[in-house]
């Protein structure tokens, strides 16, 4: 029975739907900008393109070699540094591993926490949108209730019930019987007249 609680708490959980919802909102606010971007990438584009035209290859391959020497100078120099500072205690050594396996957990911890934090964030920002997404679903069949019966009168709207929500159980009201035709008889008496 545990495994189907778990089951059934875990499908009726609507917090994915949520982040789901979510997500798709804030890429749909972010797929708004990328018109704009394109069009200022589109007016950038040709003075890169003569920028790029214009460069001297040989004055471009020799400033690559050059920092390439640099880089391999100060690689170089670094590795010696190290190898010359190497600590060979092995105490030390074990210590440091230790604690730089601490700090590992620590910052993986850390990253958990932010990932919850902001998991739950996209979560209400789902459910936000999702109400939101309800509620012009229900605007525009009021929309189209008044153009397909412009005169009748707007119906009061109705509470939309939430999907995580039990549905309340009515009291079931129970009718009173009927009550019983109850019939009087009259005995006569045969020499009473």
């Amino acid at each position: 029975m545990a495994i189907t609680d778990d089951l059934r708490k875990t499908l009726s959980n609507p917090t994915p739907l949520y982040f789901a919802a979510g997500t798709a909102e804030l890429a749909y606010q972010q797929a708004k900008k990328v018109p704009g971007i394109v069009e200022q990438l589109r007016a950038e584009a040709p003075a890169r393109f003569e920028a790029v035209r214009n460069t001297d290859r040989k004055e471009v391959q020799e400033k690559a070699a050059g920092r390439a020497k640099e880089a391999q100078a100060a690689i170089q120099a670094k590795v010696n540094e190290v190898l010359g500072n190497l600590d060979t205690d092995l105490k030390k050594f074990g210590e440091s591993a230790q604690d730089f396996a601490l700090r590992g957990v620590g910052v993986a911890a850390e990253y958990a926490v932010k990932a919850r934090e902001t998991y739950e964030k996209v979560a209400e920002h789902g459910e936000e949108t999702v109400r939101a997404w309800r509620g012009e679903a229900a605007d525009e069949i009021l929309d189209v209730a008044e153009a397909v019966e412009p005169d009748a009168e707007p119906a009061a709207p109705r509470p939309v019930v939430v999907a995580d929500e039990p549905a309340a159980k009515k009291p079931v009201a129970k009718k009173a019987p009927a009550p019983r035709k109850t019939t009087v008889t009259k005995k006569t008496t045969p020499g009473a007249k």
